[in-house]
């Protein structure tokens, strides 16, 4: 736990206040972390918004959102009073305005004040990606950022359309900011299994020797999602699921799996190493994109006995669009390390299961000196990381059953969270949070990192943006997806996990 007396008082603005994002995510994060006494001494929560809503009501409509998605599930009235003192609003209207921006630096201003000593201040930017430019150009002339030691801010996904338009966003915001002071988020890396992944490979001798080609024969990262677009059909219409996860979710999974061993555990050496991953992803040539990637869009179906639509029948959605709810790939990473190794990716919309999985498939034994009688269900070893919803690491092994005959079956050693530790893990917002707080920038993208994510996927986009999918939807609510991401596996003599 963080010695809450040793973090410098803290004013955390939050742009886009009355919107979704900060009613489910952020403001919940901000009491669990509240309860555990997580949060520093001495901090206000300014939330800046457009929409005429009464101090009375954001106040509930707050509260609400508590309710439903804190981990601490029941509010305790006492507790969210004292909670709420930390809460100062700031309707400083529209962002294209200079002098909405001079009305928020007199309000931090006053806090500063009431803190009395020199205090962070975090900019969070839960909002559309069109007024990012306006409010970070807005903050600069205002002086709001012109301290990289005390200022930074945080910036939600997409970050970026593809390279070329990351590239002009990383310059855009490094006329007003400095690199240090820009935290990409990614949800994802705050989640305490993914996060695990480097404690379970450089802090444990067993596994890191045999960590390679030599020894691992391919990879899996599945995020598989019951759910179909709900109420963002408007966002993910212009995204879709390559864009919306594989560029940054699983790719960010991918390297923490991938990268070599860091000479430190320092932000900027952890981000090197996962860096140096990305560069070195073997190039997908257009010719050959239907060979290393296959999309998919699903159609209407059964899923957990209820009747669901199509995507195209969905709200916001074009009724013949292209937009693929289901992409995977097929990556090579030409290093010493992985060269020759497949690394296969795959996430989408109205699965099965709600599953995020990483699976580390080993290579059969170099020899079998069992009679075949006592192996007729032989399997190599598998190292199974499961992200979510049932935390853990699973390693299947061979062993022998008991009896006078001898006969070999594979089983489990199990580690789960909730059983090992006998508590929930914080949520992955309440981890980035207080990463961000303390300025440790770990857990985020640097701007190379990004490029780099979107260099690998570019190609891809590019052939299906100008090809358009003749067989959607290819694949019904409730299945694992299109034939066309089996084939990709299965031409290569394996099968998805």
């Amino acid at each position: 736990m963080k010695n809450k007396s040793k973090l410098h008082p803290t004013a955390l603005v939050i742009f886009g206040a009355s919107g979704d994002l900060n009613w489910r995510k952020l403001v919940p994060a901000l009491y669990d972390l509240f309860l555990d006494d997580m949060l520093p001494e001495k901090i206000s929560i300014i939330g800046v918004y457009r929409k005429a809503i009464t101090g009375k009501d954001w106040r509930k409509h707050l509260q609400d959102g508590v309710r439903q998605f804190a981990r601490h599930k029941v509010v305790d009235n006492a507790r969210w009073e004292e909670f709420f003192t930390h809460f100062v609003e700031c309707q400083a209207g529209d962002v294209t305005d200079p002098d909405a921006f001079r009305i928020l630096a007199e309000t931090i201003n006053e806090q500063g004040k009431e803190m009395g000593e020199l205090f962070e201040v975090v900019f969070y930017l839960a909002t559309p990606p069109a007024v990012v430019g306006d409010i970070v150009h807005n903050l600069g002339q205002a002086g709001l950022t012109k301290d990289p030691q005390h200022s930074r801010l945080v910036f939600e996904k997409p970050f970026g359309y593809d390279q070329r338009s990351a590239h002009e966003l990383n310059m855009s915001l490094l006329k007003t900011l400095t690199e240090s002071q820009i935290y990409r988020i990614d949800h994802y890396l705050g989640k305490e299994t993914v996060q695990n992944i480097l404690a379970f490979r450089f802090a444990n001798t067993l596994f890191e020797p045999i960590w390679d080609r030599r020894y691992i024969d391919h990879v899996q990262i599945t995020v598989a999602e019951t759910l179909g677009v709900e109420h963002r059909g408007g966002y993910y219409e212009h995204a879709g699921a390559l864009r919306d996860m594989i560029q940054n979710h699983l790719m960010q999974i991918l390297t923490l799996v991938a990268m070599e061993s860091p000479v430190a555990f320092t932000a900027d050496e952890i981000l090197a190493r996962k860096v140096d991953v990305l560069r070195a992803i073997r190039p997908i040539p257009a010719e050959k994109v239907h060979l290393y990637a296959a999309r998919g869009q699903y159609g209407s179906g059964w899923l957990q006995g209820k009747q669901v639509p199509a995507y195209r029948n969905e709200s916001d959605i074009d009724p013949i669009s292209n937009t693929e709810t289901f992409a995977a790939m097929k990556l090579f990473i030409d290093n010493w390390r992985w060269h020759g190794v497949p690394f296969y990716m795959r996430t989408g919309k109205r699965m099965p299961q709600d599953i995020s999985k990483v699976i580390i498939q080993f290579r059969p034994v170099p020899h079998r000196s069992f009679p075949a009688s006592a192996a007729i269900d032989w399997q190599p070893n598998r190292l199974e990381i499961d992200l979510h919803p049932d935390e853990g690491i699973s390693l299947s092994f061979m062993a022998k059953q008991p009896g006078v005959m001898l006969q070999l079956s594979p089983k489990q050693m199990d580690f789960r969270y909730a059983e090992a530790f006998k508590t929930d893990p914080p949520e992955a917002y309440e981890t980035l949070l207080m990463d961000v707080i303390e300025g440790d920038a770990t857990l985020f993208m640097r701007a190379d990192q990004v490029e780099c994510a979107w260099q690998v996927v570019d190609p891809v986009l590019e052939v299906w943006n100008s090809v358009e999918a003749s067989d959607f939807p290819n694949y019904p609510s409730g299945s694992w997806g299109p034939e066309s991401a089996e084939a990709l596996i299965a031409r290569d003599g394996r099968s998805w996990l």
